[in-house]
C-alpha cells in the first residue's frame, strides 16, 4: 500500500488515508458568517472525492475578526446548524472534517485593506503596511475577552459535530502577530520574549482542550517563518511546536510568511516541506506539509520519508476536486469509490 493512502489516528479519530485539504477562504458566506448550499458543494465534493480530512477555511470567532466580509462564522449560536449540515454530509462520504478558529487581528478586513466597519485589533499599534489601518492594541483585560471568544465557538464547534479543531496561529494574523516580534512590541506579560509572545496562542490552546473533547485532536497552523532575519525562525518555531504538545495539541499545520507584505523568495513544489519535518523531528509532534505538491508521488514521497504525517493540497485540489481517487490509481492503489461514480473508475 503506498504510505499516502495508510490511516493516520489522532486521538480517537482515525483518517481513511494521509491526504488533507487545506484551509482556503472563499469568500462565499454572506455578512452574518452562515455556510451556504455553495459551501456544501464544495466541501462535499472534496468528502466524495476522497481526502482523509477536510479543514474548513478560516471560521471567525468574532465578527470583527473575519478576514473578510465573506468569511464563516461561530460567533453565533445561528452559526451551527449550517455548519452541522456541512459536518454530516462530509462525513456521510467517508471523509473526518475539521474547522479552523482564526481571528485575523490587524488583517482584518482585508478585501477593503484593513478599513472594515470597525477597528481592527492586534497585540501592537503596528500596521500590516502603510496602507493599512493602525490596530487597536488589545488590553490584558480584551485578551481574555478573546480567549473567551476562542472557547465559545469551541463549543459550537462541537455542536456542529466536527471531529478536529485546527487554531488559525499562522498568516500574519492575530495569534500569529503576538507570536512575531515584526508585530509585537509590547513589554507586559504577552511580548518581549518567546515565552511571553506565546502566551496568548498558549492560552486559547487551553481554553479549547478545556472544552474539546479528549477524544477528538487539536491542530495548530504556524507560519514556521516571517521569510526576514528580524522575524519568526524555524528554531523559534520548534519551541512553539514543543510548547503546544505539552498543551495538548495534536499536529503542527506548518505554512510560512503572512505577517509583511512579502512572498516566500522561491517558491516552488515542497518549499515549506523541510519546516514540517523540521518541527515533526525535533518537537517530536506530527505535522501537515504543504506548498504547492500536486503529484501523487511527491505527496507519497513526504510521507514515506517521515518528513510530514498529512499531506496538505490547496490549490491542486480547486483544480482536481477527486484528486485522491485519480492519485491511488496512478501509485497503484484500489480505493472505493462513491458508489454513484464507479461507472467511471478506471482499472
Amino acid at each position: 500500500m503506498p504510505d499516502l493512502f495508510t490511516p493516520l489516528t489522532l486521538r480517537d479519530v482515525s483518517l481513511r488515508n494521509r491526504i488533507m485539504m487545506s484551509p482556503m477562504c472563499m469568500y462565499s458566506a454572506g455578512e452574518d458568517g452562515l455556510a451556504t448550499d455553495w459551501h456544501l458543494a464544495h466541501y462535499g465534493s472534496r468528502a466524495n472525492g476522497g481526502v482523509g480530512l477536510i479543514i474548513t477555511e478560516a471560521t471567525a470567532v468574532e465578527a470583527r475578526g473575519r478576514i473578510s466580509q465573506g468569511d464563516l462564522g461561530l460567533w453565533d449560536d445561528a452559526q451551527i446548524e449550517p455548519m452541522s449540515r456541512l459536518v454530516r454530509l462530509c462525513q456521510e462520504q467517508g471523509a473526518k472534517i475539521g474547522v479552523q478558529l482564526a481571528h485575523a487581528g490587524r488583517k482584518a478586513w482585508s478585501a477593503l485593506r484593513g478599513f472594515g466597519p470597525v477597528t481592527p485589533v492586534g497585540p501592537s499599534a503596528i500596521p500590516f503596511s502603510d496602507d493599512w489601518a493602525t490596530p487597536h492594541a488589545l488590553t490584558a483585560d480584551e485578551l481574555g475577552q478573546i480567549v473567551n471568544a476562542f472557547a465559545v465557538a469551541t463549543g459550537r464547534a462541537e455542536a456542529a459535530g466536527f471531529d478536529v479543531i485546527e487554531i488559525h496561529a499562522a498568516h500574519g494574523y492575530l495569534l500569529h502577530e503576538f507570536l512575531s516580534p515584526l508585530s509585537n512590541v509590547r513589554d507586559d506579560a504577552y511580548g518581549g520574549s518567546l515565552e511571553k509572545q506565546s502566551r496568548l496562542l498558549l492560552r486559547i490552546v487551553d481554553a479549547v482542550r478545556g472544552i474539546w473533547p479528549t477524544s477528538k485532536p487539536l491542530l495548530v497552523r504556524l507560519s514556521a517563518t516571517d521569510w526576514v532575519a528580524a522575524g519568526l525562525t524555524v528554531p523559534d518555531q520548534v519551541e512553539v511546536a514543543q510548547w503546544l504538545k505539552q498543551h495538548g495539541v495534536d499536529l503542527v499545520d506548518c505554512s510560512s510568511g503572512g505577517n509583511l507584505p512579502i512572498g516566500p523568495p522561491d517558491q516552488k513544489p515542497g518549499y515549506q516541506v523541510p519546516f514540517a519535518e523540521q518541527i515533526r523531528r525535533e518537537a517530536h509532534i506530527n505535522t501537515a506539509a504543504v506548498g504547492l505538491i500536486t503529484t501523487p508521488e511527491h505527496a507519497d514521497e513526504i510521507v514515506r520519508a517521515g518528513q510530514a504525517d498529512l499531506v496538505a493540497l490547496g490549490r491542486e485540489l480547486l483544480r482536481h476536486p477527486h484528486w485522491p481517487l485519480d492519485a491511488a490509481r496512478v501509485l497503484g492503489h484500489d480505493v472505493k469509490w462513491p458508489r454513484q461514480y464507479v461507472r467511471a473508475k478506471l482499472v
